[in-house]
C-alpha cells in the first residue's frame, strides 16, 4: 500500500506475453486551449504529459511467442503482430513499437452537423474520426473529453481493446451520447493503426471483398431526381413520405391524404423507370395504422425498402408490420451497439440494417453488427447524413463485409451562412484535401480509399470555412391543426 504523499513511482504489471512491464505514472497538466475568435467551430484540444521510464519494449522472444499464437477475431488480432497486414513502403511504424496517445483535438464542424477529432500520438502519427448526435453537438463534445483522460499514453494499436474498456468501465452503459463519443476515438485509432502499417483500414478488417462502394441518391420531387439524382450518375435513390396536403399525417388516413404520397412516387418512379432502384424514406413520422396504410398503397411501384417505417422501440409491431408487404423495412439509424441490433434481428423487424458509424460506436462496433446481421441472412445499408470522415470509415467496413447492400452518402443541409464562396461537396470538398469520386453511382477503392488508415486528410481550411456557420438544431414538429407534439 502507498504512503500518503508518496509519489507513485509506476506499478509493475505483467504484459499479455507474461513479461512484466512498468507503467509510467501519469501526470495531470491538463491545458485547454480554445480559439476565441471561431466561435462556431470551436477547436478545443486537451494535452497531457506522461513523465517516468518508457514501458520495458516487449523481448524478440516474447514477439515470435505472440506472432506464433494464430489468435482469431479484432481483440485477438491486436496482440498479434504477425497477423498484421503491412505494407513497408509506406508504413509510418514499426508494427511492434507501441504508439501511445498523447491528446485529442475536438472541432464540431455545424455544417455538417457533426465533430471530427485528431489523435495525437508519441511518434507523431495523427489519426482523424468522427462522432455526433445532431442537434447536440455540445453534449457529445463533453462525452468525448471524460473519455480522453482514459485514452492518454494508450496504445493505440488496440482500438477494439479500448472500445471495450471505454463501454464496459461504465457501470451505466451508455447510449447514444456515449456511443458517438467512443465512435469518434474508435474511428482515429483505427486511422492510427492503418497509418502505422501502411495499409487501408479495410485490409486490418479482413481485405476487400468488393472493389467499389454502391451508394445512392436522394431527391424529393421530379426536377430534383432529374438535377440531384439521375445528373449525378446514381443508379439507386430514395424519396421521403413524410408529410402531403401540407400537413403531417394522422394517425389514421383518408384516401386524399394518402394519394398525395402516391401521386408523388408515381411521377418519380415513371421518370427514372423500373430498372432504378426507389427506396421510400418514412423516418418514423407516422403512427403504425397510417404508415401500414401508406406502405400498402405505394407497393404499386415496387419499392426497394420501407425505412423507418415507425419509431424502433416498438419491435414485436414492427416485425408484425414486416409480414404484411412483401418488401423488406430497413431501420437502425437511431440505434446503438450490437445488442440493440440482436433485438431487431431475433424479432425479425427489419431485413435491412441502418447503423451509422457516427453513432453505433464506430467501426469496431459496425463491424460486429454486420457479422451479426449476416448470420441473419440480413444486409446492410449504412446511413451516412453527416460527416465525410464517418462516410469514408463506414465505407472501409463496407468494402470487408459481405453482406452489404448500398450506402447512403453525406447530405450538406445544416449548410447556412459561413464564409462566401466555400465550395462544398457531399463528397468531401472543402472538408478533407482530395475529395471522393464517384462513377457511374460508385466509390471505388482504388484512388479513394486505398491510402494507409483511412485515406483521408482534414482539409487546412477547415476551421476558416466553418466560421460563422451555427449550430443546427432539429426542427420542432407540431400538428397544424390542434398543436399536438408530432414524431420526428
Amino acid at each position: 500500500m502507498q504512503a500518503k504523499g508518496a509519489p507513485d513511482c509506476g506499478r509493475e504489471k505483467v504484459g499479455l506475453d507474461g513479461s512484466n512491464r512498468v507503467e509510467a505514472p501519469q501526470i495531470e497538466v491538463g491545458q485547454q486551449v480554445r480559439s476565441d475568435d471561431v466561435p462556431t467551430a470551436t477547436v478545443i484540444a486537451f494535452l497531457k504529459t506522461r513523465t517516468g521510464e518508457p514501458p520495458m519494449p516487449q523481448s524478440r522472444r516474447a514477439w515470435m511467442k505472440t506472432a506464433a499464437m494464430g489468435m482469431g477475431g479484432l481483440l485477438a488480432s491486436e496482440h498479434n503482430l504477425a497477423a498484421q497486414p503491412v505494407n513497408h513502403a509506406s508504413a509510418l511504424a514499426d508494427p511492434r513499437d507501441e504508439i501511445r496517445i498523447t491528446g485529442l483535438e475536438i472541432i464540431p464542424v455545424n455544417s455538417l452537423r457533426s465533430i471530427f477529432v485528431k489523435m495525437h500520438t508519441e511518434p507523431g502519427i495523427t489519426g482523424i474520426g468522427e462522432g455526433t448526435v445532431e442537434g447536440r453537438i455540445p453534449t457529445v463534445v463533453a462525452a468525448i473529453k471524460e473519455i480522453e483522460p482514459y485514452l492518454i499514453g494508450k496504445d493505440a494499436r488496440r482500438p477494439a481493446h479500448h472500445w471495450q474498456a471505454i463501454y464496459r468501465h461504465a457501470f451505466y452503459r451508455g447510449d447514444i451520447v456515449l456511443t458517438s463519443a467512443l465512435g469518434a476515438v474508435d474511428i482515429a485509432m483505427w486511422d492510427i493503426k492503418g497509418k502505422a502499417l501502411g495499409v487501408p483500414i479495410y485490409d486490418l478488417l479482413g481485405g476487400p471483398t468488393r472493389d467499389r462502394i454502391k451508394c445512392y441518391g436522394q431527391a424529393e420531387s421530379v426536377e430534383d431526381t432529374k438535377t440531384h439524382v439521375l445528373a449525378a450518375g446514381y443508379k439507386s435513390m430514395k424519396t421521403s413520405v413524410s408529410a402531403t396536403r401540407g400537413r403531417l399525417s394522422r394517425s389514421s388516413e383518408s384516401p386524399y391524404y394518402i394519394d398525395g404520397f402516391v401521386e408523388k412516387v408515381k411521377a418519380i418512379r415513371e421518370l427514372i423507370g423500373p430498372n432504378f432502384d426507389l427506396g421510400i424514406e418514412m423516418h418514423g413520422e407516422h403512427e403504425p395504422p397510417a404508415a401500414m396504410e401508406i406502405i400498402k398503397a405505394l407497393e404499386p411501384f415496387r419499392p426497394w425498402f420501407y425505412e423507418e417505417p415507425i419509431q424502433f422501440q416498438n419491435l414485436p409491431l414492427m416485425a408484425e408490420m414486416a409480414k404484411k408487404t412483401t418488401f423488406p423495412f430497413a431501420t437502425g439509424e437511431r440505434m446503438v451497439t450490437k445488442w440493440q441490433f440482436r433485438d431487431l434481428l431475433t424479432a425479425g423487424a427489419a431485413q435491412l440494417l441502418q447503423p451509422d458509424v457516427t453513432h453505433v460506436g464506430g467501426i469496431t462496433e459496425l463491424k460486429a453488427v454486420a457479422a451479426l446481421a449476416e448470420a441473419f441472412y440480413a444486409d446492410m445499408l449504412p446511413h451516412s447524413k453527416e460527416g465525410v470522415v464517418g462516410f469514408a470509415a463506414s465505407m472501409h467496413v463496407a468494402a470487408s463485409i459481405p453482406n452489404f447492400l448500398a450506402h447512403e452518402v453525406p447530405s450538406l443541409q445544416a449548410v447556412k451562412g459561413g464564409p462566401p464562396n466555400v465550395d462544398r461537396s457531399p463528397m468531401g470538398k472543402s472538408y478533407i484535401k482530395k475529395p471522393f469520386v464517384m462513377t457511374e453511382g460508385n466509390i471505388v477503392l482504388k484512388g479513394n480509399l486505398d491510402g494507409p488508415g483511412l485515406g483521408v486528410e482534414l482539409d487546412d481550411n477547415l476551421i476558416d470555412n466553418e466560421r460563422g456557420i451555427p449550430e443546427w438544431e432539429f426542427p420542432e414538429m407540431w400538428d397544424r391543426v390542434d398543436g399536438s407534439v408530432r414524431d420526428h
